[in-house]
């Protein structure tokens, strides 16, 4: 992912109000992220425990989502529709966002099981476990790495109504 300003951050949001956008807490380690090492930049606002942020690379340009966690737990472990780790280091919880445009403010929502604290990232860098003789762990690790950006860039996609 390509390093980001406050500035670019802010712009970027689609389904996010004008004082929403400027309320929001940046990561507390915004300064030192290894930009090289993301696939999108995820993070909870620690001032509203339910709120929390996305911003992801479509088509060369941010595109930012403000996104609230639901308070409702599923009775079993859920898997992260985007990086499917099994060895999870954090919960899955659901998280919903408003559709951009008329939609979003009909009320029209969308949502998906992500990692609690969006380590998606680090999860699908991790090398699998070798399956078989001759199992390409890096090739496996690869196919991950480009199958959790194609997730995530189609609910980015999803929620501006492409």
């Amino acid at each position: 992912m390509q390093p980001l300003t406050d500035t670019q951050i802010r712009a970027s949001f689609i389904n996010a109000s004008r004082s929403e956008r400027k309320n929001l807490s940046l990561p507390a380690d915004f300064d030192s992220l290894d930009w090289d090492r993301l696939d999108y930049l995820g993070w909870r606002d620690p001032k509203l425990p339910q709120v929390a942020y996305l911003v992801a690379s479509i088509d060369g340009e941010p595109a930012a989502l403000l996104l609230r966690r639901t308070d409702a737990r599923p009775r079993t472990r859920p898997q992260c529709s985007w990086c499917s780790d099994i060895h999870l280091p954090n919960d899955v919880v659901m998280y919903v966002t408003k559709r951009a445009g008329d939609a979003g403010r009909r009320g029209d929502t969308v949502g998906t099981l992500i990692c609690e604290d969006f380590e998606c990232s680090q999860n699908v860098r991790k090398l699998p476990p070798l399956a078989y003789t001759g199992f390409d762990r890096e090739a496996a690790r690869d196919r991950r790495i480009d199958a959790l950006r194609a997730s995530v860039e189609a609910f980015v996609r999803d929620v501006r109504g492409d």
